[in-house]
């Protein structure tokens, strides 16, 4: 019962999020074609940037699970900050993070918290004077399994089949793991045709975690933003995932819930009272339930991947932006704060549920806002 009343108190938070977010307004990339349009709320978003001391070109790399989250806010961020460019790549956590740490770009966005090595990393090059590179979490999102079965809208998999579907060992879609999860679904003989990410990312990592904690006896293999496990067919991207199941009828991948929003998407059978489907409510749900694992001014969370509170969707990620705690250029730090301040606010955060992401839960989204108002 404490689950619950938890889980639902969080959803309720959930709903105020939106809600405040339909008077905003968001443009997503060209991936999804998010925008909303409406110039008046787009002005009115603006006029609440401070824009401080921001100017000149800001580089950025990392995470494409977050790209279009980051395109919503630059446009917002662009329109009241005039002559400001904030150009973020979006070619994977990995990329990112290297980028960083080579100090090539002003900060880095990563679905995974920094290792110990790799801040150890940002001590020699990207952050001077002491400083280190900081997980700061600002994004949440379901990561969807979308898929691809020609006359099945609604399908349902539990932690068993979803590893043993990735690993190669169930092949067809009416094998009976799958025909037992849905037994009224009229399931074809389809070859299962398992998308993963070429390119190192973090939504592999969270997604491998998962499998990892839910069903250790199914899921051998080494996690990481590398995918290790044998067979199956790769894809550049979040965009190139989901390119790839909407072009290959048997098709089933892996990719952050904006970029799944004209695919079906798995309920998850967690064990709970239903089956749970990616949403921005479901992940924020997960993400209340994580807890702080960072030292000093980082924070880094710990998922709790085996959740089983009702409309708590366990295949959640945190996306971070990676900046030094001190020690940033300060030819782009007046930027990097301005633009981390906007995004950390009220109405960054209120733009995510428009775009299939989740709000950062209160408590910690405060704590954001402490650490960015001190970068130095």
């Amino acid at each position: 019962m404490k689950l619950q009343r938890k889980n639902r108190r969080v959803l309720a938070l959930g709903a105020l999020a939106v809600s405040g977010a339909l008077a905003l307004t968001a443009c997503g990339s060209d991936d999804t074609g998010n925008g909303n349009g409406g110039d008046a709320s787009a002005s009115a978003q603006a006029g609440s940037i401070k824009c401080d001391d921001a100017k000149g070109q800001l580089l950025a790399d990392g995470s494409s699970a977050q790209k279009n989250a980051i395109d919503a806010w630059v446009k917002q961020f662009s329109a009241a900050c005039q002559g400001v460019q904030i150009n973020y790549k979006g070619g994977g956590s990995g990329a990112g993070v290297t980028a960083f740490n080579q100090g090539t770009v002003a900060f880095a966005g990563s679905d995974s918290a920094l290792k110990p090595e790799e801040i150890a990393e940002s001590k020699k090059t990207a952050c001077t004077d002491g400083g280190q590179g900081i997980d700061l979490p600002m994004v949440g999102g379901a990561i969807a399994l979308a898929y691809n079965v020609p006359g099945v809208d609604d399908l349902v998999l539990d932690a068993e089949t979803i590893a043993k579907i990735f690993s190669g060992q169930i092949k067809t879609w009416d094998d009976a793991a799958i025909k037992k999860l849905n037994p009224d679904a009229k399931l074809p003989s389809t070859k299962i045709q398992a998308f993963h990410r070429s390119d190192e990312s973090g939504t592999t990592d969270n997604f491998t975690k998962y499998l990892t904690a839910a069903t250790p006896d199914n899921w051998k293999f080494e996690g990481g933003k590398a995918w290790t496990a044998p067979g199956g067919q790769a894809a550049s991207g979040s965009s190139g995932v989901a390119q790839a199941v909407k072009q290959t009828a048997g098709a089933i991948s892996y990719m952050e819930e904006s970029y799944a929003k004209d695919l079906s998407s798995v309920a998850i059978d967690t064990g709970a009272a239903q089956p749970v489907k990616p949403s921005s409510d479901s992940a924020t749900a997960a993400i209340a339930d994580a807890k702080v694992v960072g030292t000093g001014k980082d924070l880094a969370l710990e998922i709790n991947y085996t959740t089983k509170a009702d409309g708590a969707y366990p295949i959640t990620l945190v996306t971070y932006e990676i900046v030094c705690d001190k020690g940033n250029k300060a030819e782009t730090l007046p930027t990097v704060k301005a633009f981390l301040t906007y995004i950390a606010s009220e109405d960054g955060q209120g733009i995510l549920a428009e775009n299939s992401y989740a709000p950062i839960p209160a408590d910690i989204i405060s704590k954001v806002r402490s650490t960015v108002a001190g970068l130095s």
